[in-house]
């Protein structure tokens, strides 16, 4: 797993990278109310807004973490945004993307290097 410094977590799955936040931006959002998530298909560039998520606190913006297409949106989030608190790194991902270019990848943290980061 990698890790953006906007909080978000990058896993390969297959030749696929399923992408959500963080349980540091989970907790630091509050609970999460509402989640707008890409259309199937949909092209996306390296930091292109992709997800929007509301929480009790605030609004926050999801960035492409990678250039590439998305191919899969998690749908349960939609009837339940709560998961995005509940399972941050399971089951509350928001969308699996097929990527186009994989370099930036190198440029983002493993798990130890987020754990200093977040501090």
């Amino acid at each position: 797993m990698k890790y953006t410094e906007e909080h978000e977590w990058l896993e390969a799955e297959g030749d696929l990278m399923v992408v959500g936040i963080s349980a540091h931006a989970a907790e630091q959002l509050g609970d999460v109310v509402f989640v707008e998530l890409p259309e199937v298909g949909t092209q996306v560039t390296l930091d292109e807004e992709v997800v929007v998520i509301e929480s009790v606190k605030a609004a926050s913006d999801i960035l492409a973490p990678l250039d590439g297409e998305i191919v899969e949106v998690n749908e349960a989030l939609v009837e339940n945004p709560g998961q995005v608190n509940e399972d941050p790194t399971g089951k509350g991902w928001f969308f699996k993307m097929k990527v186009s270019d994989a370099s930036p990848l190198e440029e983002y943290m493993d798990e130890a290097a987020y754990k200093e980061f977040i501090g």
